[in-house]
């Protein structure tokens, strides 16, 4: 297993790095938490990387992607941390458009993932109903009636879900919260009568909603997949947007960490600079071996997600292995980030903050360092 990106990847990740410097610095992050954007991200830069590709790189030639497989993403979610860049790639692309790509049926691909990849449409999936991340507790229940289901009930922490125009459900058609099986899937357009979006304002300022269904009536053709048999891509769907959000937290802690080690080698304190000073050559030292550990682990879990000869409790760990290490090693570098700027580490006006938010939320989205280290402990079993 490499710890380097193919030439492939490496040409992804300097086309990334180059657009995202110069269409979404992190002042542009903060110009949208400023102005309260509702969207959380602009339309146009959204255009602009969807025509670079980056909405059709997971998906086969034959449904108009790039057939680059997950691990063209790793390179694109660590220039996006860098840069606290915010699109709904991950939403739309990494989660409902997997899902939309393994789950939906001829109809649902042509309308909804052609949409995807063309940009012109865009879909969130609802799965949270909870404080914290475990999608085997899914309780909404969708209740046969007639020709289709009946769903009555909320999901939480929709990601990207305020103007999306459809949004994938996850629902129980049969068994009960805690239990993998009876899971089902369904497509709902946001036009769907009964159903209500609002805002969920989370710290880092993204774009996140609550979803209320009032015994929405749904018709047998918004079923996606066999019903009650969706666990398994729910977990495929999701591993590819855990691994996502690890690079991208990795891309954050390795942004923060040189920016930190430049302020250190600048600051004077005592008439020397404080990068002398042994103990904080220490600090940085372990994060630096944090930050490798991570990349190990992120670098394993890319390859992963595309070896088919892998079965899923091997996938899961290192998925969880690098999600969770990567949030763990973001939290450590923001917070020596914070003490080693001292007084101004606090201030809104240096960046360090902004980073430290969106850590704080990407850690925890789709399952944080505990979550993680569960499930990894669980496949040894």
């Amino acid at each position: 297993m490499s710890l380097r990106y193919s030439d492939e990847q490496r040409l992804l990740a300097d086309s990334a790095r180059d657009f995202l410097a110069a269409r979404s610095p992190v002042s542009a992050q903060r110009a949208l938490r400023d102005q309260a954007s509702a969207l959380g991200f602009e339309a146009q830069l959204w255009q602009d990387a969807v025509a670079l590709g980056w909405s059709a790189i997971p998906f086969p030639e034959a449904l108009g992607g790039l057939d680059f497989g997950c691990k063209g993403l790793g390179p694109i979610f660590e220039s996006m941390g860098r840069n606290l860049a915010a699109t709904p790639l991950l939403s739309s692309v990494v989660l409902a458009g997997s899902l939309l790509h393994l789950a939906g049926n001829a109809a649902q691909q042509e309308t909804w993932l052609q949409g995807v990849i063309s940009g012109d449409k865009r879909v969130a999936l609802a799965l949270e109903e909870q404080s914290r991340h475990d999608p085997s507790r899914i309780a909404l229940a969708a209740t046969a009636e007639g020709q289709g289901y009946r769903l009555h009930g909320d999901k939480f922490w929709v990601v990207d879900g305020l103007g999306a125009d459809a949004y994938v459900v996850a629902a129980r058609t049969q068994g009960q919260a805690g239990q993998t099986e009876g899971i089902s899937l369904f497509l709902l357009p946001a036009t769907t009568p009964g159903l209500t979006v609002s805002a969920l304002p989370l710290i880092d300022s993204r774009n996140s909603a609550r979803l209320q269904l009032d015994q929405v009536l749904l018709v047998n053709d918004a079923l996606m997949g066999a019903p009650g048999q969706a666990w398994d891509v729910l977990e495929t769907a999701l591993d590819r947007g855990r691994t996502c959000l690890a690079a991208e937290l990795l891309g954050m802690a390795e942004q923060l960490f040189e920016t930190t080690l430049d302020y250190l080698k600048t600051r004077v304190q005592f008439d020397t600079p404080i990068g002398t000073f042994q103990v904080l050559q220490h600090r940085a030292a372990q994060m630096y071996i944090d930050l490798a550990l991570s990349r190990s682990a992120l670098m394993a879990a890319l390859a992963a997600l595309d070896d088919a000869s892998l079965d899923a409790a091997a996938r899961a760990r290192l998925v969880s292995l690098a999600k969770g290490k990567a949030g763990d090693t973001a939290i450590k570098v923001a917070n020596e980030a914070v003490q080693m700027h001292g007084g101004i580490g606090v201030t809104d006006e240096l960046d360090v903050g902004l980073y430290l938010k969106r850590t704080r939320v990407a850690q925890s989205c789709l399952g944080d360092r505990d979550f993680h280290c569960e499930r990894y402990g669980s496949t040894h079993r």
